[in-house]
């Protein structure tokens, strides 16, 4: 009889391991959810191993096809094609990769009697959590495919932001990168021979140049010391963000940063107003959907300002109030909320916001990278220029000692 190797989670939400033997996936799968086990990834031990070691390596699937995959699923299901026919056609159009084996897996489930929300939710991997609410919200609704319609505009419209981003960061990355390069070329192979010369004048040497020489001298012999300092503070840094306390302030220090601070809240705040306007457009409830937001949402101190907006909510108090009593939220945000409220255009309201406060960061991101650029390059030509002092300066002496 075939062995089966799983990760499920147990009823409290636990993860387990093991093995189980079953005549088929299906018959395994069943025999999992006797014991109370909600399987994750379930696959013959002949080929769990390669799926172990292959899930180190695999790309992912990318947000365009993710959202591309997204809009056709929801044109198929408007044409009234079903469920199950739909991700059929979809996993046979898909080129070989990720997203075709995850569709396959999900077409396996979809055979087995599962809803969609749940076949996608057991791909947490690809199908965030806010991802399959809506699918299940759309499913219980009878909107599914204008439901995966919005959600593939969401999602274009979060691959043309993050798309932006790395355009903008695209110059000064390079800059950094081959800045950085010739600095440590300079100091690993060209300082060092220019420093003979000085060797045998024996001639007293300026403090800069002196500090010029010891950086390339610990350069070089002491690299292995600097990569040791570095994979130490890595893995350091590592053990302290599975502390939730140490990732409360980090995240906390990161919004007060000069320029960092403001684009990260702008970017938390769109991102934010945009998915609980979409999850409560598609049915989803209030306290419900400010809990999935809170997960997507990765700073901790948002995540902390929507759990006590969560409670405020279940003890009978308003979104606009709860929001209100933060200090993370902009007044902006917290009118539009309470405007939405009053009129029952909340959604809309919600996506208003989410769209100004997008605006807002690409205009600052653009104009942070105006100012960055000039700026690399005041630095690189800072650093360049002195190191070509440290160098000349001690040839400028020999030749009055030699006059």
């Amino acid at each position: 009889m075939p062995t089966f190797r799983y990760d499920a989670f147990k009823s409290d939400g636990s993860p387990v391991s093991g093995v189980v033997e079953a005549a088929s996936l299906q018959e395994a799968r069943l025999s999992l959810k006797k014991e109370g086990l909600f399987p994750r990834e379930l696959a013959e031990s002949a080929t769990a191993s390669r799926g172990g070691v292959r899930k180190y390596f695999r790309r992912g699937v990318p947000l365009p096809e993710l959202s591309l995959m997204t809009r056709r699923l929801s044109t198929l299901l408007g044409s009234s094609v079903p469920v199950y026919e739909a991700i059929s056609t979809l996993c046979e159009q898909e080129q070989p990769g990720e997203l075709r084996d995850v569709l396959s897996r999900v077409l396996t489930r979809l055979s087995e009697g599962s809803n969609l929300a749940r076949a996608l939710a057991e791909e947490p991997a690809v199908f965030s959590e806010s991802y399959v609410s809506m699918v299940a919200a759309g499913e219980a609704s009878g909107s599914l495919e204008t439901i995966l319609d919005r959600l593939a505009d969401f999602l274009e419209d979060q691959e043309a932001v993050r798309s932006r981003v790395m355009t903008a960061l695209a110059y000064p990355a390079l800059m950094v990168v081959v800045g950085g390069g010739v600095m440590l070329f300079l100091l690993a192979f060209v300082i060092p021979k220019i420093v003979v010369i000085f060797e045998q004048n024996k001639a007293a040497l300026p403090f800069i140049t002196i500090l010029l020489i010891k950086t390339s001298a610990l350069l070089r012999s002491g690299w292995w010391a600097l990569l040791l300092a570095a994979a130490g503070l890595v893995y350091g840094y590592r053990r302290l963000v599975r502390r939730e306390e140490f990732r409360l302030r980090r995240d906390t220090w990161l919004l007060r940063m000069p320029l960092l601070g403001p684009l990260l809240g702008k970017l938390i705040l769109s991102r934010f107003a945009k998915i609980l306007g979409l999850l409560l457009s598609s049915g989803v409830p209030v306290i419900r959907a400010l809990e999935i937001t809170g997960d997507v949402v990765v700073n901790r101190r948002y995540r902390t300002a929507l759990a006590g907006a969560r409670v405020e909510l279940a003890e009978g108090g308003s979104l606009s109030a709860s929001l209100r009593d933060g200090t993370i939220f902009p007044p902006l945000l917290v009118h539009m909320v309470a405007v939405g409220e009053r009129g029952g255009t909340l959604e809309a309201m919600l996506a208003k916001a989410g769209a100004a406060f997008e605006k807002e960061f690409v205009a600052a991101v653009s104009r942070v990278m105006s100012l960055l650029e000039p700026l690399l390059v005041l630095a690189m030509g800072l650093v360049v220029g002195t190191m070509v002092i440290a160098v000349l300066l001690p040839i400028f002496q020999l030749n009055q000692l030699i006059r």
